[in-house]
């Protein structure tokens, strides 16, 4: 039977998958059509959720404060402060209690406003039995507390009419979907849509489905969902459009067939779930996700994403910033150094895989004589490589020919921290790095970044045997798997020291 920790036999699996496919994939029409078709970027409805909260809470809070500070005499009370401050954020807890945050609430109106109302009145029932059971109702003003209730009673009302208008919109322009695909055909996948179809107030949106069976038991549409091409072709379509979901329409007995497709969907950066719906094993609701009311089993996650993923973006701009402000005296000095010892431009722009193997532009400090610069890095440099200048060597060394690329986090195709991107055609013991490493392209899951786990862990610099990008990538996929704010952190605080301690793969 397939194993109840999904998530373990995927992993175990993963180094013995096959890489992304060798052969050039071409879409067919219908693919084509649909990945071509303009989308808006979406909205994390956890994100969106966590700023309601934030701003309905401060919106209590300065109210009670401006009631206070206009009408209580006595405006040194400190009293008032523990009390509004309890209050809004207790209001923030039932209003939680009582169901009123969330995507599907916020686009009503009546019950979102009814829920609201009678949260907001048990609050003020709870303040005034903590007054009266702590004996300092003399010290509240009666006035202020009935107009702390019914003006605020107002002010959710008008903000959440606020929030709903806005949901609408960006329901509208497709912002709050999930762009879902389905792998599997026949009966299974027909029944998969119709439940999810089912649910009106769900917000997966099917783009299509992908199988690799061609028979009749995989029709060209299923349930109104029009299959767009096999599972390869999948892969091929999810780099050009935005998926958020998959989910794997087969039976879990089928363990084999379930582990072979995750292992070749696991590369890319996307939520995957196998549908439970036509499993007889019955567990605890806990066991499931719910898809559009469907419970599905979690198989991967998206990385880095929702929250995780606003502190990653400011974290990027801020060190980058930062770095810029610091490190641009010792930028100029080198940009100095290259013009003065050769011709040629002082960056050198190379092509390199970026998020979901998207092709980027990285900027470094040449280190090459310009008419011997390698774009492609066909060549790996090694140790007294008569291809780079004493400036280049010295600038190799220690990382300075790196520093350009702040300008790339600041355009938002790197990050500080992550997976480096490697050259397109760099090569290890004469083959090419995802020939020769199993699941190199799940490298490809996060944004690429200036530095990473693999650099301040000894494993910069040439990469000349197998074994030394087998180690580069198996510590850019645990940084992956276990990623969190500290770790990017740490690896931040360590860069300097590694470059001068663990630099002698470095040329």
């Amino acid at each position: 039977m397939f194993r109840l920790d999904p998530k373990i036999a995927v992993q175990e699996h993963i180094n013995a998958g096959q890489n992304e496919p060798k052969k050039q994939i071409t879409l067919s029409a219908k693919a084509m059509k649909v990945a071509s078709s303009p989308v808006e970027k979406n909205i994390s409805s956890t994100v969106i959720i966590g700023f309601v909260q934030l701003l309905e809470t401060l919106l209590l809070a300065l109210l009670g404060f401006a009631i206070y500070w206009s009408y209580v005499e006595v405006p040194d009370n400190a009293l008032y402060v523990p009390i509004i401050f309890g209050a809004s954020l207790a209001a923030n807890v039932i209003f939680n209690m009582a169901h009123t945050h969330s995507i599907s609430i916020y686009r009503t109106r009546v019950h979102q406003s009814a829920r609201l109302l009678a949260a907001w009145s048990v609050v003020f029932v709870l303040i005034a039995l903590s007054v009266f059971l702590l004996k300092i109702s003399d010290q509240v003003s009666r006035v202020w507390l009935v107009s702390w209730y019914f003006l605020g009673a107002i002010a959710l009302v008008l903000f959440r009419t606020g929030v709903q208008n806005v949901i609408k919109y960006w329901t509208a322009k497709g912002r709050l979907v999930r762009r879902t695909a389905i792998v599997g055909g026949g009966s299974d996948a027909e029944q998969l849509i119709k439940a999810i179809q089912k649910n009106g107030n769900s917000d997966i949106e099917l783009i299509g489905l992908f199988d690799d069976r061609v028979d009749k038991r995989s029709p060209s549409i299923v349930a109104s969902c029009p299959k767009l091409g096999n599972v390869d072709e999948l892969i091929e379509f999810a780099r050009k459009f935005p998926l958020d979901l998959v989910i794997v329409s087969m039976p879990l007995s089928a363990e084999d067939r379930v582990l072979y497709m995750l292992k070749r969907l696991w590369v890319l950066p996307i939520d995957i779930r196998l549908s439970a719906h036509m499993s007889k094993l019955r567990l605890t609701k806990s066991a499931y996700s719910y898809v559009g009311g469907v419970a599905m089993f979690d198989m991967a996650d998206r990385p880095i994403s929702d929250w995780n993923l606003v502190f990653k973006w400011v974290f990027d701009k801020t060190v980058a910033i930062s770095a810029l402000i610091l490190l641009s005296p010792i930028m100029l000095i080198a940009a100095i150094a290259i013009k003065l010892e050769s011709k040629g431009p002082v960056l050198f722009k190379q092509k390199r895989h970026g998020f979901n193997n998207e092709l980027i532009e990285i900027y470094k400090f040449r280190s090459m004589y310009a008419d011997q610069n390698d774009a492609d890095a066909s060549k790996l440099v090694s140790k007294g490589d008569p291809r780079v200048t004493r400036v280049g060597k010295f600038i190799r060394k220690t990382s300075i020919d790196e520093l350009p690329q702040i300008f790339n986090v600041l355009k938002g195709e790197l990050s500080i921290v992550g997976p480096r991107p490697h050259a397109l055609k760099a090569k290890a013991a004469n083959k090419l790095y995802h020939e020769a490493v199993g699941g190199y392209f799940a490298r490809h899951r996060v944004k690429p970044g200036m530095t990473g786990l693999a650099q301040i862990s000894g494993w910069r610099g040439e990469t000349d045997t197998v074994d030394k990008i087998e180690q580069r990538v198996n510590h850019d996929l645990h940084y992956i798997e276990n990623w969190t704010p500290l770790m990017d952190i740490y690896i931040v605080f360590m860069t300097p020291f590694s470059l001068f301690s663990k630099s002698e793969n470095a040329f």
